[in-house]
């Protein structure tokens, strides 16, 4: 508490947040402002409700504070982030970024409100040290409700992998370092967080889903195709660390993609692809097999179709 009593400048503020962190530590079944007021000894929720909606302090210092705190008791030279966004089953309409969405919470679509989390973990433990609201485009779409609902102006809409690296962004540029981020398909899917990383030089081990498609040497495969064809050979079977029931075994194997950054594909250094496996075949068969003009000419065909490929991809992406 010494360490973020002076965001608070009055003692009510003060005090009355010491009892909501006890409150959010305790063995409460629930905690929302009534349950953690009526455990604190006050009469009303009133106090705990003005604390989190109308009194004046800075959440993002106290962020700050918490996250430093957490650095200087889990430090590891190893750590890594993990992003991953929960949330919390909502009745009415009213709350910040409510809506009927999926939530792992309850494992389906709910009308729930959903914040994506930054998490910092190592072999001292771990801890959460950032978080962003997420607020859907049936929000950032209605000024009216944002700003009954106490949004800035300049709200807009940001994508879960988009809230993930502001995080991350922040985490490094406050001087702090992680070995690598860790999430599921719902950032792994996401190109610009891939390049976002690659650019920081932060490594990433980021799921994605069966449908994904990654480009190899041998073309262009579905992740789950590609598995398919990955010798057993090639296969490793490695704990992902210790769960509640033991350590957590997965299978593991590398495979080479011929696209050194997934998230922004570059061409070769002369503004083509590389040589695909279908534009070898046109080239042996047109060169050898049946030649019918001038090398000269079939390769300036080759170079023509490897460099047309090479802006569509940059266009798409």
């Amino acid at each position: 508490m010494s360490r973020i009593a002076g965001r608070f400048a009055r003692v009510e503020p003060r005090r009355r947040v010491r009892d909501l962190m006890l409150g959010l530590l305790s063995d409460l079944p629930r905690k929302n402002c009534w349950s953690i007021a009526e455990w604190a000894g006050e009469a009303t929720p009133d106090g705990m409700q003005h604390l989190l909606g109308r009194a004046r302090w800075d959440a993002d210092a106290v962020r700050d504070d918490v996250r430093e705190y957490v650095l200087e008791h889990l430090h590891d030279e190893g750590a890594v982030l993990v992003v991953d966004e929960t949330g919390d089953v909502k009745k009415g309409t009213h709350t910040v970024g409510v809506q009927r969405q999926y939530t792992g919470t309850a494992g389906r679509i709910e009308n729930a409100q959903v914040a994506v989390y930054l998490v910092y973990a190592g072999l001292r433990g771990h801890a959460a040290v950032d978080r962003e609201l997420y607020v859907p485009h049936s929000w950032t779409r209605d000024p009216d409700r944002c700003r009954a609902a106490g949004l800035d102006e300049d709200t807009v809409f940001a994508t879960k992998p988009e809230l993930g690296a502001h995080m991350i962004g922040r985490f490094l540029d406050a001087g702090n370092h992680a070995g690598w981020v860790a999430a599921d398909e719902v950032y792994g899917g996401n190109p610009k967080l891939c390049s976002a990383l690659e650019e920081r030089q932060v490594g990433y081990v980021l799921a994605v889903a069966c449908s994904h498609e990654a480009t190899t040497g041998a073309g262009k495969f579905r992740a789950d195709a590609l598995a398919a064809k990955v010798p057993k050979r090639a296969w490793q079977k490695l704990s992902a660390g210790a769960g509640a029931k033991g350590h957590r075994f997965y299978d593991w194997a590398v495979i080479d993609l011929a696209e050194p950054r997934p998230g922004a594909r570059r061409p070769a250094p002369d503004g083509l692809i590389p040589l695909t496996c279908n534009e070898i075949q046109r080239l042996f068969i047109t060169l050898v097999v049946r030649p019918v003009r001038e090398v000269a000419h079939r390769l300036a065909w080759s170079a023509w179709r490897r460099r047309h490929q090479a802006r569509a991809q940059a266009s798409h992406y």
